[in-house]
């Protein structure tokens, strides 16, 4: 295990050492993350620069057009796939939808699509949609005491008409991490598609997807320390299956094919920013890290960090008499997302109490309205939910913890 430096880190992030920010605890990493230094210094000189139309022949443009073509080359070898699979859009949400008009015409009415009821609505919703076009839904649920997706559910639910199942790499409430791969490869078995939400995942290090067997890959960089940004990894073959979503004359450019709309240049270029601070971290913690192996070490970076700092807030809340956590109680298998519920104390009441104590923390159902139901929490006032991420202080924890014991 390599020594974590955090201050080295928490240098990286302007945030830290802004004047108004002084004494505030930041536990919504699940929300959105603080940017890095390389995010902004990136967006700043974009705007200053080559705030033009890019990939003409004039120097500026010209320079545009290569900053956003290097982001999108350094993403896709960062995850180790294709350029041309790694698309850019608005959110997240945004690029779902965009696909779901693809599979329009790319389904026939009673083919089968499975979602889950354990994943924010960007994953759910827009499948569900298509309902009104004649494909059947069916859910694969959660077990109501844990939040956990069973393999065995989806196993009764395959059948010779599904199409496509969606399911989350990692729950953005319950924060189990699911067995991609061994799901992937199941769902392929049945003759269907694998279409997998890494929002909650990838804060936490960016995947292989190469190794994961996804059909369709996304997440949301405002959560990686980057831009208000969605990626989406469209697999080469399923590129050419879908009906091109964009202009007709892009038709045949793979990376065109699902924009509808031209993408924000100044922050496409700017993504290079949070390549750029990977690659800092990896030279400041394992400079002679080979660079096959550059996500994967970042990843278990932040993981042994992440889980050292867990591991009280679990104990805690666990072992508390008056709280009800949700999710697994032990940090192996979880991303540091913890959510729960004081019965008797309305969520958003207790958040409010925190706020005033200079902690921050997320409250409600955060999109994940359908699971709310199932855990039987009221969708409405929903959990509290405590997210850390590598650059989050032992003492910040701890401070958390003790606001917690007084307050509940």
């Amino acid at each position: 295990m390599i020594d974590f430096d955090v201050e080295f880190v928490r240098s990286q992030f302007p945030a830290f050492s802004d004047p108004s920010l002084q004494g505030f605890m930041h536990f919504e990493n699940a929300g959105g993350s603080y940017a890095c230094g390389q995010v902004i210094d990136r967006l700043d000189r974009y705007y200053r620069q080559t705030k033009l139309q890019p990939y003409y022949d004039f120097a500026p443009s010209r320079t545009a057009g290569e900053q956003m073509s290097e982001a999108q080359s350094r993403m896709a070898e960062w995850l180790n796939v294709g350029r041309d699979e790694v698309h850019f859009g608005p959110s997240t949400t945004q690029n779902t939808y965009v696909i779901a008009q693809a599979l329009r015409a790319y389904l026939e009415p009673g083919d089968e699509l499975i979602v889950t009821n354990q994943d924010h609505e960007a994953n759910i919703g827009a499948w569900r949609r298509l309902e009104a076009e004649g494909m059947v839904v069916r859910e694969w649920q959660v077990d109501p005491s844990s939040g956990e997706l069973d393999p065995a559910g989806l196993e009764a639910l395959l059948g010779e008409r599904t199409r496509v199942v969606a399911f989350t790499h990692c729950s953005n409430i319950v924060g189990s991490v699911n067995p991609v791969r061994a799901l992937t490869d199941r769902i392929h078995a049945a003759g269907a598609l694998a279409f997998v939400d890494g929002v909650a995942y990838c804060p936490h290090g960016l995947p292989d997807l190469g190794a994961l067997g996804a059909d369709l890959y996304t997440f949301s960089l405002y959560k990686v320390f980057g831009p208000h940004l969605g990626v989406m990894y469209l697999g080469e073959a399923l590129n050419r299956a879908l009906p091109a979503q964009g202009h007709f004359f892009n038709a045949n450019h793979a990376g065109k094919r699902f924009t509808p709309a031209g993408p924000d240049h100044a922050q496409v270029a700017a993504v290079n920013g949070v390549i750029d601070y990977f690659a800092a971290v990896l030279a400041h913690h394992a400079p002679d890290t080979p660079g096959e192996e550059r996500s994967a070490r970042i990843h278990q970076l932040f993981s042994d960090r992440e889980q050292a700092l867990l591991k009280p807030l679990l104990q805690f809340l666990d072992q508390h008499p008056r709280v009800r956590l949700v999710g697994r109680n032990t940090v192996e298998g979880r991303a540091p997302t913890v959510s729960f519920t004081v019965p008797g104390t309305p969520s958003h009441d207790l958040a409010s109490r925190l706020g005033r104590r200079n902690i921050g923390v997320g409250v409600g159902n955060c999109y994940a309205y359908r699971l709310m139901q199932a855990l039987d929490i009221d969708p409405e006032d929903g959990v509290i939910r405590t997210s850390l991420v590598h650059y989050t202080r032992e003492n910040e924890v701890s401070q958390l913890i003790e606001a917690l014991d007084q307050l509940i």
